[in-house]
């Protein structure tokens, strides 16, 4: 069964005077549930099923190079970890890693990034599903069509009400290509967002074009409303080089326009590596994200009320130096739950909080905080009807001689 551990400091007491307008709760008691990862396991990514078991993805260090693994958690017990590919060129980075979700039908689909080159930060998505809980597996899918040289990636999976899987990546076919021939000529070192749809027997369409103009590697997101209509949020990119987030809708088999979520005005030249995340409950949808406009690094949260053509007036959660990182939870249709990395006394430290339309961050939560010989990196959240998972990659400690990193997954009912 799983332990008990307390994080051990009052957020207030870390961040006294900067949490005006906020309330403050004790820190919740979190059951830690041990994963069976190897050494140095990392980037883990959280999808909970309809029965309420949860699928924990990560990727480790094989002798053949890199695996990409999974578990289910069961009454609080994980199964046997289950190997869904092993190579030595799976392209594996802290920012752009695999995922595992799973279709209504119970098949499982699994993404990770193939290089496709030795040049830097050139590889293809690969996509793999499992009839059987990921004991077997089919053979990879390439959900795009373009095999150039290029980046392919920061893919999110998103199971759909018909039965299939939808996929979404930022794609860089025509990044520094000014003679490209598609709709994104225009932007020589734009990357686009694509997409495309597969079957549970493996079927794909065509990948289909849905904003010729992103930032390049920022993670993204997608969410289903209760009528199947499904948002997608990411960071879009103007030609004046700011870099705001944008939903984008699918209904009927067409996408929508982007719709900006807020106007921060975020002016800067290079990608800060730093995805929204998006929830959504019934029509509503909250939209989770880190902005430095103006030199303030804040994260903010907006909801939407209308299934995410409009967006209210955001709120900041963030509290001192906000690192990003965000990932964002609907736990009824008017409560979101987000979670997010900040800097405080030279740690990171993974906060919380449960924030309603209309309202300040409440219930300030500090989950974890890291004194390791690396990062956190991004923290991913699932819920079910029993509570809220959160797992994150945890380095060791910085005096370690061998540095080294696992996968640290905590439960906290609600």
């Amino acid at each position: 069964m799983p332990s008990k551990i307390h994080s051990g400091v009052i957020v207030a007491h870390l961040f006294m005077g900067m949490t005006a307008g906020m309330v403050l709760a004790e820190p919740l008691e979190f059951a830690d549930l041990d994963p069976p990862v190897g050494n140095n396991a990392q980037e883990p990514t959280l999808f909970a099923l309809q029965d309420d078991r949860v699928l924990l993805g990560w990727t480790e260090p094989h002798p053949a190079g890199f695996a990409v693994k999974l578990s289910v958690l069961e009454d609080a017990e994980w199964s046997a970890a289950r190997t869904v590919t092993v190579s030595d060129e799976l392209f594996v980075n802290w920012a752009d890693f695999p995922s595992v979700v799973a279709l209504d039908d119970g098949t499982f689909a699994a993404h990770w990034l193939w290089e496709n080159s030795k040049n830097d930060y050139a590889y293809d998505v690969k996509i793999s599903l499992s009839p059987d809980e990921g004991l077997t597996w089919s053979a990879p899918i390439t959900p795009h069509d373009d095999r150039s040289v290029s980046q392919h990636g920061f893919v999110t999976l998103q199971p759909l009400e018909d039965g299939s899987l939808m996929s979404v990546w930022l794609d860089g076919r025509a990044y520094d290509k000014p003679l490209f021939t598609s709709a994104a000529s225009n932007y020589p070192d734009a990357m686009q967002l694509r997409a495309t749809r597969i079957t549970p027997e493996g079927t794909r369409t065509d990948d289909v074009l849905v904003d010729a103009q992103t930032c390049s590697c920022c993670q993204t997101s997608a969410a289903s409303l209760d009528d199947g209509t499904v948002l997608v949020a990411y960071r879009d990119r103007k030609d004046a080089e700011i870099r705001d987030i944008s939903v984008v809708r699918h209904q009927g088999g067409m996408w929508s326009e982007p719709t900006n979520v807020h106007n921060d005005g975020w002016e800067i030249s290079g990608c800060p590596v730093n995805g929204p995340a998006i929830a959504t409950a019934g029509q509503t949808a909250a939209v989770a994200w880190f902005t430095a406009a103006n030199d303030k690094p804040e994260v903010k949260v907006a909801f939407s009320s209308d299934g995410g053509r409009n967006f209210g007036d955001p709120a900041k959660v963030s509290l001192g130096i906000p690192a990003g990182r965000v990932d964002i939870l609907m736990l009824d249709p008017q409560t979101a739950f987000v979670t997010w990395v900040e800097w405080a006394n030279e740690s990171e430290v993974i906060l919380a909080c449960q924030i309603t339309t209309g309202q300040q961050c409440k219930d300030l939560q500090l989950i974890a905080r890291n004194n390791g010989a690396g990062s956190v990196n991004f923290p991913r959240t699932a819920r079910t009807n029993e509570g809220v998972y959160l797992s994150w990659t945890q380095p060791s400690n910085s005096d370690d001689p061998e540095p080294s990193s696992t996968i640290r997954t905590v439960f906290a009912s609600y």
